[in-house]
């Protein structure tokens, strides 16, 4: 019976946990540095998490700081997924670490994008034609 490693999701032996050196190291590398900057991140999350609804909230408020607020705080949040993409145990577990870290960098890109619409959706409404 065959299962896969753990990074790359080849197809291995079943007394292996991974196909390569190659890959034992990555995923050495990857929990080494989530261990490093599991504090950091998790207090940016916490902040970005909570200032977009803050953000949205002042829009109707105050349309210039609701919309920077809002999109800062998706920027800095994609940004922080994109460079450090620390994906679920669930979504390891399920995809292999190499796809779930790929699937959380995109995840990053569409929060970054979010937050970029959320600054063209203000200048458009406060377009006078």
């Amino acid at each position: 019976m065959l299962k896969k490693c753990d990074y790359c999701a080849k197809e291995i032996s079943y007394f292996e946990q991974y196909c390569c050196d190659d890959c034992n190291e990555k995923t050495n590398k990857f929990y080494e540095t989530s261990q490093k900057f599991e504090k950091i991140f998790g207090i940016i999350n916490a902040i970005c998490v909570f200032g977009i609804p803050v953000g949205i909230f002042l829009f109707p408020f105050a349309n210039l700081l609701g919309a920077i607020i809002a999109s800062v705080s998706c920027f800095i949040l994609g940004l922080m997924v994109v460079l450090l993409p620390f994906p679920t145990e669930n979504m390891i577990s399920k995809f292999k670490l190499k796809k779930a870290m790929k699937i959380t960098r995109i995840i990053g890109a569409c929060v970054i994008f979010l937050g970029i619409l959320i600054l063209g959706f203000y200048f458009l409404m406060n377009i006078s034609f």
